[in-house]
């Protein structure tokens, strides 16, 4: 009976994924359009540029807009791999194949002793959320890689560790999966894969770090946090202006540097804690087997929330790491990944559907944007303290000073 449950979990969960997968596809090859902007010109016509330049042996270094890090290169230029497609349509197909791999992972882990398949559900009911964003952004990719990273950290940590360093150097961001891992060889393994492929690329190919200027220079986007002061503003008197900037819609103008600083500084405060975390967590020694992932979820959570910039390829991201946090049943992440599901819900509504909303600073779209940002800084919140309430001793008080029985005592003579 219960081979035959999992069995029709199993089947239930395929049937859901191929699905919802198949509306995803309609939308990015324009069968079904959304009202908005059209989110696949980013690979027929950003990604595409950016091919040709690759394919010459040289990243973009006079484009403003490519602010990845030099192993993203990979990702552009897969669609090589299907000569017999289009280059959008190929990248279409490698993105459903990096879907059909976190699946299939999750699913994975999902039936091993102890494990739950409620993470490949959250998988596939949460990444079709973002609608057709999840495949006309490489960001399904790089996801697989993290979330292969995160499954194999408990019993091989040197995997882990090149999964994460060679993520990091796709997207920088995995490499706060390494945030809870407490294997030295997971590490070293990730230094050496980071290292060796920014070698690689450094003789092969020009300019692999010219991205980090271009990511120094980047203003607030209009979807980010700190972006609500300045749509409000707007309705007070503010002069500032919203134009296409380094690849992204963001705000120009008074203040603009102040609120970009308040949002670093808040990314300081961010890894400041999860420092103090590890250093009062280790000592508490009570890391658990989904230690790991919950941590790795908590950190990219609060990255996120504090940027200068929220895409909305972002979610993938999050949605991804919440799967491999609710593989684990003894884990403390449900209610933080229900709430990141609601901001994926309100993201796609967001944009592109209603993102002329957005940059009008009307009311409605930025009741959208405080509605999706509030939904992330309360699931930031409650990761955080779960994760500390879970992993850190509570300080033990001081011990009172013993007191002598009276009848004990002494007396003196007069």
């Amino acid at each position: 009976m219960e081979s035959k449950g999992a069995g029709w979990s199993l089947a239930g969960l395929s049937v859901t994924w191929a699905a919802t997968r198949l509306v995803v596809l309609l939308y990015v090859l324009r069968v079904l359009v959304l009202p908005g902007a059209d989110v696949t010109s980013d690979v027929s016509v950003t990604y595409r540029g950016w091919y040709e330049v690759l394919r010459t042996g040289t990243f973009p270094l006079d484009d403003v807009t490519w602010q990845y890090p030099p192993a993203a290169a990979l990702a552009i230029l897969s669609p090589a791999a299907l000569p017999f497609l289009t280059y959008t349509h190929a990248f279409f197909v490698l993105a459903v194949l990096a879907d059909l791999a976190v699946l299939g992972l999750l699913l994975y882990a999902g039936r091993r002793p102890g494990r739950s398949l409620r993470g490949a559900l959250v998988w596939v009911v949460g990444a079709p959320l973002l609608g057709p964003t999840l495949y006309a952004r490489y960001d399904v990719m790089v996801t697989a890689v993290a979330v292969a990273a995160l499954l194999a950290g408990a019993g091989r940590p040197r995997v882990m560790g090149a999964l994460a360093g060679f993520g990091a150097m796709l997207k920088v961001w995995p490499a706060l999966l390494l945030v809870g891992c407490v294997r030295r060889r997971a590490w070293g393994a990730a230094a050496a894969t980071a290292a060796g492929l920014a070698a690689l690329f450094s003789v092969t190919m020009p300019g692999p770090f010219a991205f980090l200027t271009f990511q120094r220079d980047r203003g607030t986007e209009v979807e980010s946090l700190g972006a609500l002061v300045f749509h409000v503003a707007r309705h007070f008197g503010w002069q500032g202006k919203v134009l296409l900037n380094y690849g992204s819609i963001e705000f120009l103008g008074p203040y603009v540097g102040v609120v970009s600083t308040a949002s670093l500084t808040l990314t300081v405060v961010c890894f400041a804690w999860l420092l103090l975390w590890r250093m009062r967590a280790t000592n508490a020694d009570r890391f658990e087997p989904h230690t790991l992932a919950e941590a790795a979820f908590t950190a990219v959570l609060m990255f996120t929330v504090t940027s200068r910039v929220i895409s909305p390829q972002y979610m993938v991201w999050l949605v991804g790491l919440a799967a491999v946090c609710l593989c684990f049943p003894a884990g403390r992440m449900g209610v933080p990944t229900l709430l990141v599901l609601a901001a994926t819900a309100v993201t796609v509504w967001e944009f592109p559907t209603n993102f002329t909303h957005v940059m009008a600073s009307d009311w409605y779209g930025t009741g959208l944007l405080f509605l999706r940002n509030a939904l992330l800084v309360a699931a930031s919140v409650t990761a955080a303290r779960r994760l500390w309430r879970s992993t850190v001793l509570p300080s033990p008080l001081p011990a009172l000073p013993s007191q002598s029985s009276p009848s004990t005592e002494t007396p003196v003579s007069p």
